[in-house]
């Protein structure tokens, strides 16, 4: 089994939490996860990649063992600032980004500040386009009293609602109640319920950049490979198959299971990111 490291660096007053594995100087995939969990959700994919691809993977601020400072701004921008910081301070040049869920809003804005540097493009359930919001997302439109909008996103904090994430499963019993349990931990923390709030509230302002994120996909073309659980009721495969409209070549499987695919569909998916970036890099 890979060896799994576990790393922080300090970025002015944020300090990064960080797991990686495998060879120091193997092309590089930069993973970044969603809400409600952190880089825990990548730990049994890493194994599988770690024999041939350098694999990174940072908690977001907010979330994980990742540290910020009284005062920080939870937004998608400076969120994407960080990863940015992360990147710079691990020198990190060149790498493939997988984006899940809050993950993508924040490696895509990555992606249009610094083209030149994205190899690739792995998304699992990380959406970029309006037809991919599914049902249980807010109406953003009309999100414009933001205390309103607060007081109904504390639901989604709920331990119920923090287990409905990993809903949509072929077989429940394979999901590890750990998981959600771990999440509700993190979350739990001093400071990250309203840190979560602002995240919540921040999200409308992802929709209308959908288009820049779209305009460097058709820009530069790189390879994407989606691979999407389809009974996610929070990103649905049109979400998926939508990438094909500005990279005709993306490469796009759908998995009969949920928001995760990793939990159910691990074997598959590390499969074909195996063979997608051993084809493109």
């Amino acid at each position: 089994m890979a060896v799994i490291r576990h790393r922080s660096v300090k970025l002015g007053d944020v300090e990064v939490f960080y797991r990686e594995a495998g060879d120091p100087e193997a092309p590089v995939l930069l993973l970044l996860h969603g809400f409600p969990t952190s880089s825990h959700q990548f730990v049994r994919l890493m194994r599988r990649l770690a024999g041939r691809w350098r694999l990174v993977a940072p908690d977001l601020p907010g979330f994980g063992q990742t540290v910020t400072p009284e005062g920080f701004t939870f937004t998608f921008d400076r969120l994407a600032e960080v990863v940015g910081d992360f990147v710079d301070a691990l020198e990190l040049r060149r790498y493939a980004l997988y984006v899940f869920d809050f993950g993508a809003p924040t490696g895509l804005r990555l992606a249009v500040s610094r083209p030149s540097q994205i190899t690739a493009l792995i998304t699992q359930n990380g959406n970029a386009y309006v037809e991919g919001l599914g049902p249980a997302m807010p109406d953003f439109p009309s999100l414009t009293d933001e205390t309103e909008a607060r007081r109904g996103f504390e639901a989604i904090l709920e331990p119920e609602q923090i287990r409905f994430q990993y809903s949509g499963a072929r077989d429940p019993e394979t999901i590890d109640p750990a998981n959600h349990l771990l999440d509700q931990y993190f979350l739990g923390l001093p400071g990250r319920a309203e840190a979560m709030l602002d995240l919540f509230w921040d999200y409308r302002n992802n929709p209308p950049a959908y288009p820049k994120f779209q305009a460097w996909l058709r820009e530069a073309q790189p390879p994407v490979l989606a691979v999407w659980g389809r009974n996610d009721p929070f990103f649905v495969p049109a979400g998926a198959e939508a990438f094909r409209n500005d990279v005709p070549s993306a490469e796009v499987h759908l998995f009969d299971t949920g928001h995760f695919a990793l939990e159910e569909d691990l074997e598959p998916i590390s499969e074909l990111i195996d063979r997608f970036l051993a084809q493109h890099l």
